[in-house]
């Protein structure tokens, strides 16, 4: 709250990139990767259409392609800041802009000595284009500028999964052991004294030989290599199909395909990108436990896949949508070992923060208010210091008594004598205590505290820190549409929310588990009406309801399917 935070992980954050961007501490990530919307003059570039995302189309666009690129350009400056001297970035973008977008902006901001590619990405066959006369080709790829801080940037090696239809044409051999393996030539790409030597009878070619005569002996003596019976035929490099990792990925990205209509990945997202492209860059310029920063998180699959491969994680977009899209996907994958992840919105509804897992909570408000959390279990009486210092405790509690002032006062003076001297000299707050609301004893010891002891212990509110309002609610309906022979039953659900900020979407379980938690069958539902068909026996429904703020409420409906349906 005093001093500037240090870079949020693990986190969702709405709001507009720029400001928030403004806050993370310079050379703190160590991956971007960025999908901003693209430069088409379309009004399909409006995804979600909530108020977050048409304001912010409407300052895009407004001043044609100039306009645009100070928009981004802006925003690139950042996140070049941002960036640690080892970090990268991978900027997508299509045809609309790609060549301004590199010249302007990336050029000019990272310096064409950290250019690294252009990755074309083809991410579709054909682009549904009729047998009729045209004038032009057609657009089935898009770029993705990849730049890098320095020159020291990690970077590891990538294969892609072996072509079956490489594999019949050239793994056509077979050893007595039945290994298969593919010759690959021997011949050295330019001439060295130690390369030319004849082995067996065999001359070398013009060039000579790609190994030294010791190597060649080596791969010899453990079957590596092919000796042809006729001398004038070439030696030639064995390579096994077992021991082949795939192919060296190169800038033409033809093996991933977008997502199809019958995904199990798909989310109703129009420009949703496969998991399988964000796992390649993700892997090919991180490490585990490296921090990767996505600014326009769209429907999420950068904070999905960074979670799936242990990297932390920030996640920005001013749409309500694409921040509760992304975590109910996150929801959806977690496991017992997941790490716990945080959503920073506007406004926050009083349950949730209330009845939040209590570390997970204290660790949140402590970020809140500009403090840094101890790790779980070595707290000492203290949950978190402010970059100053000065201790912080967190209730997750309503009316705080005196006795929680006592223990915090006594905990105080004992972790840092000198800074509890300082602090009481300067007249400033020796602690921080932050709950729901505190009670009168506590209230009164803090100002005899004041008074006897010269200490100030500031009380601080979680309406304070964060601004809190009322979560939305539903009222659910249905009916039944028909019954088959085996007792199946299809129904349709209706949904009506109520919140004074408007409802955004719905969200469904038709399998819900109140251990497991809130698991989407279906991500987005903009009318609240849903049908699905239930085997007999008795079932649990969920339906989650986004208001324009991002607060969300659960209505659930458990029903019997049998002779008849009925609410249980």
């Amino acid at each position: 709250m005093q001093d500037k935070p240090s870079s949020p992980v693990n986190q969702l954050i709405l709001g507009d990139n720029l400001e928030v961007m403004k806050t993370l501490e310079t050379e703190s990530v160590d991956l971007i990767y960025l999908d901003p919307p693209f430069f088409s003059n379309r009004n399909y570039e409006v995804i979600w259409g909530d108020a977050g995302e048409i304001r912010s189309f409407k300052d895009r666009w407004s001043g044609g392609i100039d306009h645009y690129i100070t928009w981004l350009k802006e925003r690139v400056e950042h996140m070049y800041r941002i960036l640690k001297k080892t970090g990268s970035l991978f900027l997508h973008c299509d045809w609309h802009a790609n060549a301004y977008i590199r010249v302007e902006i990336l050029d000019k901001i990272f310096e064409l000595k950290n250019f690294r590619n252009e990755i074309v990405w083809k991410r579709k066959n054909s682009v549904g284009q009729s047998n009729k006369k045209s004038s032009q080709f057609g657009y089935n790829t898009d770029s993705i500028y990849f730049y890098t801080k320095s020159k020291k940037n990690v970077f590891n090696t990538i294969f892609s999964e072996s072509n079956p239809e490489y594999i019949e044409q050239f793994f056509v051999h077979k050893d007595s052991d039945g290994r298969i393996y593919r010759l690959a030539t021997l011949t050295s790409p330019s001439p060295r004294p130690n390369l030319i030597y004849e082995y067996k009878g065999h001359k070398p070619p013009e060039k000579g030989w790609a190994i030294s005569l010791d190597k060649m002996k080596e791969w010899d003596k453990i079957g590596k290599i092919y000796i042809p019976e006729d001398v004038n035929k070439r030696i030639q490099r064995k390579i096994y199909l077992d021991e082949v990792q795939g192919q060296l990925v190169q800038t033409l990205w033809d093996d991933i395909d977008v997502i199809s209509p019958s995904s199990k990945e798909r989310i109703g997202y129009p420009t949703q990108k496969p998991e399988a492209l964000l796992e390649r860059i993700i892997k090919c310029a991180s490490n585990e436990g490296d921090i990767i920063l996505d600014p326009f998180m769209g429907g999420g699959t950068t904070a999905v896949v960074a979670d799936k491969l242990n990297r932390q994680w920030i996640g920005i977009d001013q749409s309500t949508m694409a921040i509760k899209v992304t975590e109910m996907r996150l929801d959806k994958q977690r496991g017992l070992f997941s790490a716990p992840f945080f959503v920073q919105l506007h406004k926050y509804d009083y349950d949730t923060l209330r009845y939040k897992d209590a570390f997970e909570f204290q660790t949140w408000m402590i970020q809140q208010f500009g403090g840094m959390s101890n790790p779980k279990g070595s707290d000492l009486g203290l949950d978190g210091k402010m970059p100053c210092g000065t201790p912080i405790q967190v209730k997750r509690s309503e009316s705080i008594g005196r006795t929680v002032i006592d223990q915090f006062f006594a905990a105080v003076r004992r972790d840092d004598k000198k800074l509890y001297g300082k602090n009481r000299k300067e007249k400033k707050p020796v602690g921080y205590v932050i709950a729901f609301s505190f009670g009168k004893g506590a209230i009164e010891e803090v100002a005899r505290l004041k008074l006897k002891e010269n200490a100030v212990i500031e009380l601080v509110t979680v309406d304070k820190i964060v601004p809190i309002a009322k979560k939305p609610t539903a009222t659910v309906t249905m009916r039944e549409l028909e019954r088959d022979a085996k007792g199946n039953c299809k129904i349709e659900f209706t949904a009506e929310g109520h919140s004074e900020a408007g409802i955004e979407f719905y969200a469904w379980d038709f399998d819900y588990d109140e251990e497991k938690g809130f698991k989407s069958s279906v991500f987005i539902n903009m009318d609240g009406r849903q049908t699905h068909t239930f085997k007999a026996g008795e079932h649990t429904i969920a339906v989650k309801i986004v208001d324009n703020d991002a607060l969300e409420g659960i209505e659930i409906v458990k029903l019997k399917v049998n002779g008849v349906i009925k609410k249980v």
